[in-house]
């Protein structure tokens, strides 16, 4: 039954590593050390809408055997619109990623220093942090072999670590769970917390994801008849990530001090109350986040620039190459130059979130294109539950941006 469950693993288990990096870690936190479990129906409603957005990405690339990027760039006709299209993807998920890059490494090197402490070097004004290197060059082993299946195993099994720290990191607070219930079905709008509450969709529903998704399906499966396992393969693997992602917010909720940005100060805020053994396992949680997500951004970004630009979507292609590598560069060097990596996360998780709704619309479109899907083309069900999830992306998206500029 185990053997045969792993035999049908597909990319799940990556769009799960990719979205539970340290921006979702960090904005949990900060949501139960602020919020306490009153935001916990937030991730639930994230969840849904990933699972639901995530489905339709992996069926496009089952059924086309293309990426989300290829059929944009061939579907829009329109000359103008189809090169203001390609700059807005290019421009949101490459540079994105690259910003992104630089808190995946940092959020790492969070989870290594909280149990080793700091290693750094001084280089004149530079001062450059091993364990980053170290983290990037594991990540571009890894990315280099560009072998799907050894990219796999690894990633599933960081994320099996990653999912085992955090729930029991979250029993160890020995949580109530009449008021964990609570937050999970009963909504609630706390003061201040709209910002922080798109940040978790953002986080969650990462628009990224549904390139990478729909580009990785179609290196483990090809025919129609393999439409349920990846359906299968999908729901196991996001409500696993959404698992996680409540457990730190159910962990962070247990600390009484409001002095929290990231999880290495939630691993040392525990220690006094749990023990130094929730200090070790948010560690290696964090550690797992942060590489996990260090491996698939670059991977999502050579995914859409590649298929933006017309140039083979191939792993093993120098152009593919060359794009991951620019990004995984980036995001070493702005990692170890300094940047509080906390503000970068933030930032990007709500850019996240104001951006999702025009990715979603392109999905949406294409998926009601006969031509691209024929008869798994979306359902009147599908389409209604999509359109429905679209409309929340855009109002939450407004909202923020009202309350970036302090206009509501």
């Amino acid at each position: 039954m185990i053997k045969k469950w792993f035999k049908n693993i597909g990319p799940g288990p990556l769009v799960a590593a990719a979205f539970i990096g340290p921006g979702t870690v960090t904005l949990s936190t900060v949501a139960g050390v602020n919020f306490g479990y009153a935001l916990l129906w937030a991730m639930v409603l994230s969840i849904v809408a990933t699972i639901v957005l995530q489905e339709m990405s992996a069926r496009l690339g089952i059924i086309s055997q293309k990426g989300l990027s290829e059929i944009i760039r061939t579907e829009i006709k329109q000359p103008l619109f189809k090169v203001l299209s390609i700059i807005l993807i290019l421009s949101a998920i490459v540079i994105g990623n690259a910003a992104y890059e630089a808190g995946n490494i940092s959020g790492g090197v969070l989870g290594l220093e909280a149990v080793l402490g700091q290693h750094t070097q001084d280089i004149g004004s530079f001062s450059l942090n091993y364990f980053s290197v170290a983290i990037g060059l594991v990540a571009f082993v890894l990315l280099y072999i560009g072998n799907y299946k050894v990219l796999e195993k690894t990633l599933v099994t960081l994320v099996i670590l990653m999912s085992i720290a955090f729930v029991v990191t979250a029993i160890l607070t020995k949580p109530n769970l009449v008021a964990v219930f609570k937050g999970v079905f009963w909504p609630k709008f706390p003061e201040d917390s709209i910002l922080t509450i798109i940040g978790l969709i953002g986080t969650t529903v990462v628009p990224y994801n549904l390139f990478l998704h729909a580009s990785l399906v179609k290196e483990k499966w090809s025919s129609k008849s393999d439409l349920k396992y990846a359906k299968k393969d999908t729901i196991m693997a996001v409500v696993l990530g959404g698992i996680v992602s409540m457990s730190i917010i159910v962990s962070a909720a247990a600390i009484k001090t409001q002095d929290i940005n990231n999880a290495a100060d939630l691993a040392l805020g525990l220690e006094p109350l749990f023990g130094s053994f929730s200090k070790y396992f948010l560690a290696i949680g964090l550690f797992a986040a942060g590489i996990t997500s260090a491996i698939t951004a670059p991977l999502a970004a050579a995914f859409v620039a590649t298929g933006c630009l017309g140039w083979s979507t191939n792993m093993s292609s120098k152009k593919f190459k060359a794009v991951w590598m620019l990004i995984l560069v980036l995001g070493v060097l702005s990692s170890s130059s300094g940047i509080k990596s906390i503000e970068i996360i933030k930032f990007a998780q709500v850019a996240n979130g104001i951006l999702l709704p025009v990715i979603a619309g392109f999905l949406i479109w294409i998926m009601n294109k006969e031509s691209v899907l024929g008869s798994n083309k979306n359902t009147l069900r599908q389409n209604v539950i999509s359109l429905v999830i679209l409309a929340v992306t855009i109002f939450l998206g407004v909202k923020s941006i009202l309350k970036v500029f302090e206009l509501l």
